[in-house]
């Protein structure tokens, strides 16, 4: 069933975009969490693997989760090798995505800034993106006044705490619209015959002589092939279930967007050092992030001083924003590692899953991890872009440490 569109000025749109089906019994793999990963992992495992006896299963509603509380940045200029690749693959899918998919994304390459503040910054920086064009990345120093040219709202005088010394800059990077993304991955999934049952929380895994059969959940015992966990800041609390304790800390962290306000900033602005990023979304409000809260918790709230702190930062390199007003401030949940890197593989027992420990960058990896998450699942070994995030890398000492190109705000 469709809705007529109003003036005809519209297309015709449905009334769901998937089905809402009834749990089966059993089914050759079970997907825990519906955010933006899940739903590309189920679509992924039946694009490219064929396998369609699938569930999705998702505590609330579909992408409910850090998929509706992210600021969307999307970008591949990381330091490492490891990271890049996984980062760079995803960004590649993500410029064919609204094609793939055939559902609007607003995917918007309008580039992004990561600001330095100090000399150290200016090495890292460059660096860093002398790193990115070995492995084919898009990347470029600009001086203050280049950045300037890109972002001509932005404060580059030497009189303030933090002057702007110079930035990477990676033009391909951009933002997407985060809810458009988890329905159309979720409608194509549907297309290809997998389950997406919402209100449905896993609140056990079934574990027999060392292999997953199945998990027990608020809508009853559900038997598969086999388990991948995707629940972002819970997924330690899951894989506890199965008596995996995972180095995973999670911890609150906040956005706000303003009021709407008219085209002002063209691209997408990051500074680790005053700890903010900033972009306009398509209606204009300006969305802005900060650094997570240091306690670690599950509230999907966060401490008032951290958005205060924000604030300040944002005015001191966008004076024109000092009487914008803000519209609402929000939290998810990330969870992070020690070496501020994800867990992409095998857990240990034979059948079940990681996909965890992206922090604050899950959502621009979400075609990337979707697509290599399916390969480890479905070959029962890691692709090879995700083999560098095994879960053994904390005992071999194989860490990729991104905290610097991770920055503020991943």
């Amino acid at each position: 069933m469709t809705r007529p569109a109003p003036g005809g000025d519209l297309p015709e749109h449905p009334d769901r975009l998937w089905r809402n089906p009834e749990p089966a019994a059993h089914y050759d793999v079970i997907v825990v969490g519906g955010g933006g990963h899940g739903l590309a992992t189920a679509y992924y495992l039946a694009r490219n693997h064929g396998i369609t006896n699938v569930a999705v299963l998702e505590k609330g509603w579909l992408a409910g989760g850090n998929m509706a509380r992210n600021t969307t940045i999307i970008r591949s200029n990381y330091l490492w090798d490891e990271s890049a690749g996984i980062y760079e693959h995803s960004l590649k899918l993500w410029e064919n995505l609204e094609q793939e998919l055939e559902y609007p994304l607003l995917f918007s390459q309008r580039g992004v800034l990561n600001l330095a503040h100090s000399f150290s910054d200016v090495r890292e920086g460059v660096r860093r993106v002398h790193a990115n064009r070995l492995n084919g990345v898009d990347a470029e120093w600009l001086d203050p006044a280049q950045v300037k040219e890109i972002c001509p709202i932005i404060n580059i005088s030497p009189d303030v705490r933090y002057p702007v010394h110079g930035a990477t800059y990676q033009p391909r990077a951009g933002i997407a619209k985060h809810d458009y993304v988890a329905w159309g991955y979720a409608r194509a999934a549907d297309a290809l015959g997998v389950d997406l049952i919402q209100n449905c929380e896993v609140t056990g895994l079934r574990v027999d002589n060392g292999r997953v059969t199945g998990v027990h959940t608020t809508r009853g015992t559900i038997g598969a092939g086999r388990v991948a966990l995707s629940a972002a800041g819970h997924t330690s609390v899951v894989a506890a279930m199965a008596g995996i304790r995972l180095p995973l800390q999670s911890h609150p962290l906040q956005a706000l967007v303003s009021e709407l306000l008219e085209p002002v900033h063209p691209t997408v602005v990051m500074s680790n050092a005053v700890h903010v990023y900033v972009s306009q979304a398509h209606k204009g409000e300006l969305v802005m992030g900060a650094g997570i809260d240091t306690w670690n918790g599950y509230g999907q709230r966060g401490a008032f001083h951290i958005i205060e702190r924000q604030m300040s930062a944002a005015l001191e390199l966008f004076p024109v924003f000092a009487r914008a007003h803000v519209l609402r401030t929000w939290g998810g949940i990330v969870d992070t590692t020690p070496d501020a890197s994800p867990i992409v593989g095998l857990s240990g027992v034979d059948g079940l899953y990681l996909n965890c420990g992206w922090g604050t960058g899950g959502f621009k990896a979400t075609p990337g991890v979707g697509w290599c998450y399916a390969h480890t699942v479905a070959n029962d070994e890691p692709h090879p872009l995700n083999a560098p995030f095994s879960l053994d890398r904390f005992v071999t000492g194989a860490l990729v440490d991104e905290h610097g190109a991770a920055a503020v705000a991943h």
